[in-house]
């Protein structure tokens, strides 16, 4: 029984560009080789299969029958070898695998509790593993992906990827009913007669600014105290009195008419949100596709 040679595909690729270009000269400026080369392959080739493939004089190229043959196969080779590195390429290229991420509390609720799920319907092959912390997480050490941190100053550089995701203002609101008992303050100074919802136990005071950069400081009658966001907004909601919060936070509370703006014009400050990566994670299509939908989701909100 004899037994087969193994053809060099290399060989088969440039004896079908050899056809498909009509001659040596165009394929091998197609393929970015020496014509010399190119033509010693295709002669290799036809060594190797122990016939001529192609009637080759200084003025003709002309294919013999069995090269015509042999060609036909030549092509249906090269598209399934094109089609299947399209298929590895696609399969490489689609996210898959655990994105791990890290968020507070306050933006995984108004943020990642309604984006998440959709990237996870977009994306079949990805898993995402959401870690909800306010502690301070170390992004390497612990192999987190991504992390969404809020914060006031600039973060320092710590040599991690950064992109920033959102700036807003910290706003005050209350709820219809809480101004129609108690009046809406028309200006800061009447803030210091109304009852306040406080972050932290030692915030008794909010330093507010407006448009024209104007500070002032206020202190509110102290009503009801929380180092959680989403405890104060339910409380502004209940109409026990004036919050300070993140926009995001009361986007939808105010968008529905269950809370509404005090004093417009003024703010306490901004909150900017940044998303932090390594490096190299941020390479890989999962990591690129959730952090694509947080940009994007971001984008929409603020045109909302």
């Amino acid at each position: 029984m004899r037994t087969l040679g193994v053809l060099n595909l290399n060989d088969l690729l440039m004896f079908a560009a050899a056809v498909e270009h009509g001659g040596f000269a165009a394929a091998s400026r197609s393929l970015g080789i020496p014509k010399s080369t190119l033509s010693k392959r295709v002669a290799a080739l036809e060594a190797s299969l122990d016939a001529r493939l192609i009637h080759r004089t200084s003025r003709s190229f002309t294919l013999t029958e069995v090269g015509r043959d042999f060609y036909e196969h030549a092509r249906a080779a090269r598209i399934e070898m094109e089609a299947a590195e399209d298929v590895v390429r696609r399969r490489v290229a689609e996210p898959s695998g655990t994105v791990r991420i890290t968020a507070s509390v306050p933006t995984a609720q108004s943020l990642l509790a309604e984006l998440l799920p959709r990237i996870a319907r977009a994306f079949p092959r990805l898993h995402i593993d959401l870690d909800v912390t306010d502690r301070f997480v170390d992004v390497v050490q612990e192999g987190y992906d991504i992390a969404l941190r809020s914060h006031f100053a600039p973060l320092p550089d710590s040599g991690l990827v950064q992109r920033p995701l959102d700036v807003e203002h910290i706003v005050l609101l209350a709820a219809p009913g809480y101004l129609a008992e108690h009046g809406e303050p028309l200006a800061p100074a009447e803030l210091q007669q109304h009852a306040g919802l406080l972050v932290g136990s030692h915030a008794r005071e909010w330093t507010l600014t407006d448009a024209d950069g104007s500070r002032v400081t206020v202190a509110p009658r102290p009503r009801m105290t929380a180092n959680e966001s989403v405890v104060l907004l339910g409380a502004a909601e209940a109409g026990l009195g004036i919050a300070c919060l993140p926009e995001h936070i009361c986007r939808d509370a105010l968008a529905s008419g269950r809370l509404l703006r005090v004093l417009p014009g003024w703010h306490a400050g901004r909150v900017t949100t940044t998303i932090v990566m390594p490096h190299r994670r941020g390479l890989l299509p999962g990591v690129r596709a959730v952090v694509d939908g947080l940009v994007e989701h971001a984008g929409q909100q603020r045109a909302g």
